[in-house]
């Protein structure tokens, strides 16, 4: 009976992840780039002129860069993470925060709670209290309580840092040190993150900003908080959010206008690959129209059952015409793409269900050919340790493996 209910309850969610998509008209635009464009404009999701971006290749380039921000940090410092994980990366970033807020630095941290509760080293009440003490405010976004199901829709899976209204950062990569020390029974954990300058960050501050005024009932804002955006290097970016109950549809929509747009190539990785069907779809037009769609997914998950269902779309993929990817070198968390080799996106949001339909999320969608170029590179590097899906390694897998990927495959509504 409690199943039932649940998957009542889950029900409205479903039939609007399931909405019309209505592509773009990319034959009226001689590159795929100004197509999106056109279409952002369309949706009324902005395109910022100036800004500076630095693809950050790992945990290690990331913490190394925020850290240094951290420490030059001057008015506020506002952090919104699915998790801090109790470690030693964790304690190190902390204790940065805690320099800043002594020096008289405004530092607000917030955290999803399922997040906190989903790692294996959670933050707990003792350790949220030590951290205050230090003089920096976390919070808890949507705190689990009984009956849970209603905080089970829609978590804050988005990873953003605002440093003086004039420097953000989004990405893949949480406070966790794996980032840099790998996981058991993963071993080296893949990621990239962007550290961005200019106009685009104050986009990012709205984001925050909204959340923890949300969550906290404060009235955090005013012009300290958004000062001038220097003028920086001419990548346009535009900052796509989802926002459950404002912007369900922007993230699945844009994602696959992107894909719709490509006139020659699209590269992807992702770590929990269960596209919805408007992604798929798109997947599916991009190689009736001579795309070339290359995916690369991870052979090794931190969640178990993932991989048999991702490879299983991924598959039927294939058999259209995509080039597929198996990263053997530990886990591949990238949640990143590139089109034509014109523009890219890097973010927090994962190509299944959960993150395109349920969950808040934040992506940086990059035009620039210097920037798309860079993670092209990091995405061949990554090629040199993955191996190339075949039929004849599809059929060599467990009979079990390839029905479990089957069974998720028909559960893509709730995965």
């Amino acid at each position: 009976m409690n199943r039932i209910i649940y998957l009542l309850l889950l029900l409205p969610l479903i039939v609007s992840c399931k909405s019309r998509f209505v592509a773009l008209d990319r034959d009226n635009y001689r590159s795929s780039d100004v197509a999106l464009m056109k279409y952002l404009a369309e949706k009324n999701i902005a395109v910022t002129d100036s800004n500076k971006v630095d693809i950050l290749n790992g945990g290690v380039v990331k913490f190394e860069h925020l850290l240094e921000d951290i420490s030059m940090a001057r008015h506020h410092i506002h952090l919104e993470y699915f998790n801090f994980r109790n470690d030693s990366i964790n304690a190190v970033v902390i204790e940065a925060l805690a320099q800043a807020a002594a020096r008289g630095v405004e530092v607000r941290a917030m955290f999803d709670a399922f997040g906190n509760m989903s790692n294996n080293r959670p933050l707990k009440k003792e350790h949220l209290r030590k951290i205050r003490e230090k003089g920096i405010e976390i919070v808890k976004f949507d705190p689990i309580t009984f009956p849970w199901i209603n905080h089970a829709y829609h978590r804050d899976h988005r990873k953003i840092v605002v440093i003086d209204g004039t420097i953000g950062y989004t990405g893949g990569i949480n406070v966790a040190d794996y980032y840099v020390n790998g996981l058991e029974g993963v071993g080296k954990w893949r990621d990239i993150h962007s550290r961005v300058e200019g106009e685009a960050v104050a986009h990012l501050q709205n984001i925050f900003l909204a959340m923890w005024n949300r969550e906290t009932g404060q009235n955090v804002g005013g012009n300290e908080y958004y000062p001038a955006a220097p003028k920086s290097d001419d990548a346009r970016i535009a900052v796509v959010d989802r926002w459950p109950t404002r912007n369900a549809e922007n993230m699945r929509r844009v994602y696959a206008n992107a894909i719709y747009a490509a006139k020659d190539s699209v590269h992807i990785i992702n770590p929990y690959f269960i596209p919805t069907y408007i992604v798929r779809g798109a997947m599916r037009d991009a190689l009736k129209n001579g795309v070339h769609v290359e995916i690369m997914l991870s052979s090794k998950s931190d969640i178990p059952f993932t991989p048999d269902v991702a490879l299983y779309t991924a598959y039927k993929l294939m058999k259209k015409g995509a080039v597929v990817y198996l990263y053997d070198g530990g886990f591949n968390h990238a949640k990143v793409m590139s089109v034509d080799g014109r523009f890219c996106t890097v973010g927090s949001t994962n190509l299944n269900s959960r993150s395109l339909c349920y969950d808040y999320e934040c992506n940086l969608f990059i035009f620039d050919k210097d920037d798309t170029e860079e993670l092209l590179t990091h995405y061949r590097r990554d090629k040199k340790e993955a191996f190339r899906l075949t039929r004849e390694y599809w059929k060599s897998r467990p009979l079990l493996n390839r029905f479990c990927g089957w069974l998720g495959y028909m559960l893509t509504p709730f995965m």
